[in-house]
């Protein structure tokens, strides 16, 4: 994977090493693996797969249409998009995978939808990393989505928040200038993570 330009920019001096506050961020606070028990969603609500020669990058997996996976991919070089499909590679090694989802009511159950079936069992050949949830609109989340919020990341590893940036609605390209400092600590976290040694996380063959 490719040097992430972001951290590069943000820090260009080295810094300290990681506090603990940033290895919890590495740290799975929810399942890492699918689960025995976990009854997998009709076919009509599956996402489609497709297959890629190995397991050589990131990829971002969007749960539904305008999820956000498309500007992930711009934000972090050197991944890629999966177009709302699970990418899977030959045996034996899974790929990474990062659900996207925005935050209104049909995001959060795509989200949902997706996380359960990968936790079902029947999606062969992916690891999934955690889900990353970009604001729908500017303001808090309403209550009720913020709970489903919670919800839904509990069936995933981890789950990352980026907050609305009006710049990227008006069609702005993504870049240092026009990005806020959550969106740097996640693609930090993200960067990390993926840098860690992959081959840890369970193949689920």
């Amino acid at each position: 994977m490719t040097q992430n330009p972001w951290t590069r920019q943000q820090q260009p001096e080295p810094g300290p090493a990681p506090g603990p506050a940033q290895a919890a961020n590495l740290s799975p606070r929810g399942p890492s693996a699918p689960q025995h028990g976990v009854p997998a969603p009709a076919e009509d609500q599956r996402l489609p797969k497709f297959a890629i020669p190995a397991a050589d990058t990131l990829w971002w997996v969007g749960a539904h249409g305008g999820a956000g996976e498309s500007t992930m991919a711009q934000l972090l070089p050197g991944t890629r998009a999966a177009n709302h499909r699970w990418p899977i590679p030959p045996p034996p090694v899974p790929t990474p995978v990062i659900l996207v989802a925005r935050t209104n009511g049909s995001g959060l159950r795509a989200a949902q939808r997706a996380a359960t079936e990968w936790a079902s069992g029947v999606v062969q050949g992916v690891a999934v990393l955690g889900l990353v949830l970009i604001a729908d609109a500017s303001g808090r989340l309403p209550r009720v989505l913020d709970d489903f919020a919670d919800i839904v990341g509990g069936g995933v590893p981890r789950v990352w928040e980026l907050p609305w940036i009006e710049e990227w609605r008006r069609g702005e390209a993504p870049t240092p200038e026009n990005t806020p400092d959550e969106v740097f600590e996640v693609l930090e976290s993200i960067y990390a993570l993926r840098a860690s040694n992959p081959a840890d996380y369970p193949a689920p063959y």
